[in-house]
C-alpha cells in the first residue's frame, strides 16, 4: 500500500472518530433529564379489612315468612327473607356489579344511562379534549417543517436616498459580464422550505410530555368517576322507586284490613254490642292510612323523574315502563370486595389524585430545565428569482443552516417557578393521602351500614310476624266480645308502623350494597355501552 493511500485512510479514520465523538456527546447530552423522577406512592394499608367489618354479628333465627319486606311481591304475596349476606375478601369482580342484583329492569336502565346520560357524554368529550391537548403539548418533541411560496412586486420610492441612487445609475456594462441595470419596480418569485428541531439537552421536552400524559390521565380518571357516580345514582333511584311502590302496596293492604275492621265495628254497633266511638276510631284510622298514599305517590313520581333525567329523557318518559310494582332487588348471598391494596388501584378518584401528583412532579423538571440553555438546529432554503422563467434554475438556489443556542442569563420570575411547582407537588401528595384515607373510611362505613341494616331487617322481620299474629288475635277477641276495639287499633297501628320500617330497612340493605360498590370504585372497567375508545386510550406512563 502506498504512503498516499495510508495517509488517506488515516484521515478518514480521524474524521469518522470525530463524527462518532460528536454523536456520542450529543446522545449523552440529550439523555440528561433534570428534575425528580416520579415514584408511584405506596400508602400504608392494612393487609386485610377488619374482621368486624366483614361479618355481622350472629343473626337471629329462625328466618320466617313476613307479610312485608323485600318481601312484598308484585302480587302482594309474602316472601321468605334470605340469610344474611356476607362480605368477603375474595376476588372482586366489580366491573358489572349491578348484574348481581339479578334484576333485568335495573340492568336495562343502567345500560341505557351509560349510552345516553348527558353528564357522562360531556365527560367523554372532555377526555377527548385532554387527549388532543396532550398531542399539542408533546408536539415540541418532534422537528418542525414548513414550506412556502411567494411572489412580490416591489417599487422603491425615488424620494429616499436609496431610491434616488438607483434611478440615477444608468445602465452600464462590465467587461466580461455584460449590461447591468437595476429595474424599479422589480418582481421576486420564491419557493422555500425551513426546518427546526430543538435538541432536548436537559429533558425539558421529555418532562413536558410526561406532564401532558399525566394531565390526560387525570381527565380519563375523572370520566371514570362520573361513570361510577352515574351507576350509583341510577341504582339508588331505582331502589327508591321499588321501595316506595312496596310501601304503597302495603298501605293499600292496610286500607283493606281497616275497611274490614270498619265493617265489623258497624255490624257490632248495629247489634248494640259497641259504641259509636269504635266506628269513629275505625273511620279515623282509615283516613289516616289513606293520607299516606299521596306522599308515597310523590316519592314514586320523583324516582321516575330522577331516572328519566339520568337517562336523558323527559320527566314522564319512563312512567309507563316503571309504573307497575316489582320487588325490591335482593342482595346476593356473598359480596367479594378484594383487599385494601386493590382499592388503591381500582378507585378512579385515587388514580386521579396519583395522576395529579405525577403531573406536578413532572412540572418541577420542566421548570428546572427552563433555567438551562436550549440548542435548536434550524435550516432554510429554496429558489428565488426575479422572473418565473429563471425560478427553477440552479443559480436561483439559496439557503442557510446552523444551530442556535439560547442561554438564559437573568429571569427573576423563572427562578421562582421551581419552588412554586415543588409546593404544588407537596400539595398533590397530601391530596393523594387524603383521598386514600377518605376511600378507606367510605368502604368501612359502607360495610358497617350494610351489616347493621341487615341485622335490623332480620329483627324487624320477626317483629312484623309477631305483630301480624297479635292483630289476628285481637280481631278474634274483639269479634267475640272479649276485648276492647282500642286493642285492635293498637295492634293495627303497631303492625303498620313496623311494616313500613321493615320495607325501609329492606330498601336500605340494597341501597347500602350499592353504596359499598360505589365506595369500592366498581363499574368503570365494564365493557362500555357507550363507545369512548379515544377516551380510554392509555397514556404512555401507564
Amino acid at each position: 500500500m502506498s504512503a498516499h493511500s495510508l495517509h488517506s485512510l488515516h484521515s478518514r479514520c480521524r474524521t469518522g472518530a470525530a463524527v462518532a465523538a460528536v454523536a456520542a456527546g450529543t446522545l449523552v447530552l440529550t439523555a440528561c433529564t433534570v428534575g425528580p423522577n416520579f415514584v408511584r406512592p405506596s400508602p400504608p394499608l392494612s393487609a386485610h379489612w377488619p374482621a368486624a367489618a366483614l361479618a355481622p354479628a350472629a343473626e337471629p333465627a329462625p328466618h320466617v315468612p313476613s307479610p312485608a319486606a323485600g318481601g312484598i311481591t308484585a302480587e302482594g304475596q309474602p316472601e321468605t327473607i334470605p340469610p344474611l349476606s356476607r362480605v368477603t375478601e375474595g376476588g372482586a369482580d366489580l366491573a358489572s356489579w349491578w348484574m348481581r342484583f339479578n334484576d333485568p329492569q335495573l340492568t336495562s336502565l343502567i345500560e341505557r344511562a351509560l349510552r345516553a346520560n348527558l353528564d357522562l357524554r360531556v365527560a367523554i368529550l372532555r377526555t377527548q379534549e385532554a387527549l388532543e391537548q396532550r398531542s399539542i403539548d408533546t408536539g415540541g418533541s418532534y422537528p418542525n417543517f414548513s414550506a412556502n411560496a411567494s411572489y412580490q412586486l416591489e417599487n422603491i420610492s425615488e424620494s429616499t436616498p436609496e431610491g434616488s441612487l438607483l434611478t440615477a445609475v444608468p445602465k452600464f456594462s462590465i467587461p466580461g459580464v455584460g449590461h447591468v441595470s437595476i429595474p424599479n419596480p422589480y418582481s421576486q418569485y420564491q419557493l422555500g422550505a425551513s426546518a427546526s428541531w430543538e435538541l432536548d439537552l436537559f429533558g425539558r421536552l421529555r418532562r413536558t410530555s410526561e406532564a401532558a400524559n399525566a394531565s390526560a390521565q387525570v381527565s380519563i380518571e375523572d370520566q371514570r368517576s362520573v361513570r361510577v357516580s352515574l351507576l350509583e345514582q341510577v341504582a339508588q333511584s331505582y331502589l327508591a322507586l321499588r321501595g316506595a311502590q312496596a310501601r304503597r302496596a302495603v298501605a293499600l293492604q292496610d286500607v283493606q284490613t281497616i275497611q274490614q275492621l270498619l265493617q265489623l265495628t258497624q255490624q257490632r254497633r248495629a247489634a248494640g254490642l259497641t259504641t259509636e266511638i269504635d266506628v269513629r276510631n275505625a273511620l279515623a284510622q282509615l283516613s289516616q292510612t289513606r293520607a299516606t298514599l299521596p306522599a308515597l305517590d310523590l316519592s314514586i313520581s320523583q324516582s321516575i323523574h330522577a331516572l328519566g333525567n339520568l337517562l336523558g329523557e323527559q320527566p314522564e318518559a319512563l312512567r309507563a315502563e316503571l309504573a307497575r310494582s316489582a320487588p325490591i332487588p335482593p342482595v346476593p348471598p356473598r359480596i367479594p370486595i378484594g383487599l385494601p391494596a386493590q382499592l388503591v388501584r381500582r378507585r378512579p378518584d385515587i388514580r386521579e389524585a396519583e395522576a395529579n401528583l405525577h403531573a406536578a412532579t413532572a412540572q418541577i423538571g420542566v421548570a428546572i430545565a427552563d433555567l438551562f440553555p436550549r440548542l435548536t438546529l434550524s435550516g432554510a432554503g429554496g429558489l428565488q428569482s426575479d422572473t418565473a422563467a429563471n425560478l427553477l434554475n440552479w443559480k436561483s438556489l439559496f439557503g442557510n443552516v446552523g444551530p442556535q443556542l439560547d442561554i438564559p442569563v437573568f429571569d427573576r420570575g423563572a427562578w421562582h417557578t421551581v419552588p412554586l411547582y415543588r409546593l404544588r407537588a407537596r400539595e398533590a401528595a397530601l391530596t393523594y393521602q387524603s383521598t386514600v384515607l377518605s376511600a378507606l373510611h367510605q368502604v368501612e362505613d359502607a360495610m358497617a351500614a350494610y351489616n347493621a341494616d341487615q341485622q335490623q331487617r332480620q329483627w324487624l322481620t320477626d317483629t312484623v310476624t309477631q305483630n301480624g299474629i297479635a292483630l289476628q288475635l285481637a280481631r278474634d277477641r274483639y269479634a267475640s266480645g272479649l276485648t276492647d276495639f282500642l286493642d285492635v287499633l293498637d295492634a293495627l297501628r303497631t303492625l303498620q308502623q313496623n311494616q313500613m320500617s321493615l320495607l325501609a330497612s329492606t330498601t336500605a340493605v340494597s341501597t347500602d350494597l350499592v353504596a359499598l360498590y360505589r365506595a369500592l370504585g366498581g363499574g368503570w372497567g365494564a365493557p362500555a355501552a357507550v363507545s369512548a375508545a379515544r377516551a380510554e386510550r392509555p397514556v404512555s406512563f401507564r
